[in-house]
């Protein structure tokens, strides 16, 4: 298991093979990850603890849609999906499966000024 620090928490990788990735995703109240796609990367998220705020985007306009999902709800992330995955009023753990391509990210915005791809 490997845990790696976030400006927005921390994540920790609990698989990583040739074929799949495992992660659980620790989302510090009031703070939120990039607004991102994935190429190829593929990912189905499960809702541990705390309600997510999901925001997703229209790739053709751009125009974005906020979701809730509360413990025990899940949502599966398709390459191209355009997503932003936020903690606004608690602290929110997230389980993730995806496929291994665990640096396919490309940042739309980014509240830490991280790199855009």
């Amino acid at each position: 298991m490997k845990k790696v620090d976030k400006p927005w928490g921390y994540e920790v990788i609990w698989a990583n093979s040739d074929r799949i990735a495992g992660k659980m995703l620790y989302i510090k109240q009031g703070h939120r990850l990039s607004l991102q796609y994935h190429e190829k990367k593929e990912e189905a998220i499960y809702v541990v603890q705390g309600q997510l705020v999901l925001v997703t985007a229209d790739k053709d306009t751009g125009k974005k849609t906020e979701s809730f999902l509360s413990q025990g709800e899940s949502y599966h992330i398709y390459p191209g999906d355009i997503h932003r995955f936020a903690a606004r009023d608690s602290d929110v753990v997230l389980v993730e499966v995806s496929t291994s391509e665990l640096n396919d990210v490309v940042r739309l915005e980014d509240d830490y000024k991280r790199e855009k791809n």
